[in-house]
């Protein structure tokens, strides 16, 4: 079954806050990938792993009618609660038992979360529910993050990586798959036509505190928290403390752009 790392009430309205949907140029490569292989419009898109809806709402601004699913229900209630389309629904319910008949699924979606499931009971899932030419897209965003503002970027990019580098040493065994660019998930979607793009990159707008929030919102600095909290936090006010010193400004609010590798893979039953 699916590793749990997202529960917590707080965690999950933190997910909701910083957590950034996906940019424009995963969108285009997803979009133009359903446009190749489908021949009619897809009815329905399921969103696997959808945490707080930043993949799924962005998906019902091109779809007729969108799922979310989630295994956290207080994830689904951080995304219920958030502004939506009414083409949006949301179910509690694991990745490898989703409670869809065979073949109904047009199109399956997983933004940043297949690295939690169990991959070979998923992808048998993602067989059966997909309609015969039906599509699947398996994204993630990668640890290859870089922090851009004026001409101290290079500066900030290290302040930043400096802080994850502490945090990743309280990551899950499973983010071996995204350090591999979801290389074994992409051997283990079981349709023929597949394909697997590592270098998208997108510029997200956000802030300092967004930046910072970003990473409080990462399952390794959760675990970090709960055994350290104090050392936790206190990473966090120290990095924050050093961009702004390097930017020459006050304001956490101040914008920066929050540049990001992401890797897909697509497949067409």
């Amino acid at each position: 079954m699916s590793t749990q790392m997202f529960e917590e009430k707080g965690h999950a309205a933190v997910y909701q806050k910083y957590r950034f949907a996906p940019g424009k140029e995963l969108q285009e490569a997803i979009l133009a990938y359903v446009q190749e292989k489908r021949t009619s419009p897809a009815e329905l898109v399921v969103d696997v792993g959808c945490g707080t809806g930043q993949g799924t709402r962005i998906l019902a601004e091109h779809f007729k009618k969108v799922v979310g699913t989630d295994i956290s229900e207080a994830q689904i209630q951080e995304a219920k609660d958030a502004l939506s389309m009414p083409n949006i629904s949301y179910l509690v319910c694991p990745a490898e038992e989703l409670p869809f008949e065979d073949a109904s699924v047009d199109i399956l979606t997983s933004f940043t979360a297949a690295h939690w499931f169990d991959i070979e009971k998923f992808m048998k899932e993602a067989s059966r529910v997909l309609k015969p030419g039906g599509c699947v897209s398996i994204s993630t965003y990668t640890v290859d993050m870089s922090v851009c503002y004026g001409n101290c970027s290079e500066k900030l990019t290290k302040i930043f990586r400096e802080c994850w580098d502490v945090i990743l040493k309280y990551s899950h065994s499973r983010l071996k798959y995204v350090l591999e660019d979801y290389k074994t998930i992409f051997e283990a979607l079981p349709f023929p036509d597949k394909k697997r793009i590592t270098d998208i990159f997108d510029n997200i707008p956000m802030t300092v505190a967004g930046v910072i929030g970003y990473v409080e919102s990462a399952s390794p600095y959760q675990v970090f928290l709960k055994n350290d909290p104090e050392a936790a936090k206190s990473l966090l006010q120290e990095t924050e403390k050093r961009m702004l010193e390097t930017m020459g400004v006050s304001s956490p609010e101040t914008p920066v752009e929050f540049r990001v590798r992401h890797v897909c893979v697509l497949g067409c039953k």
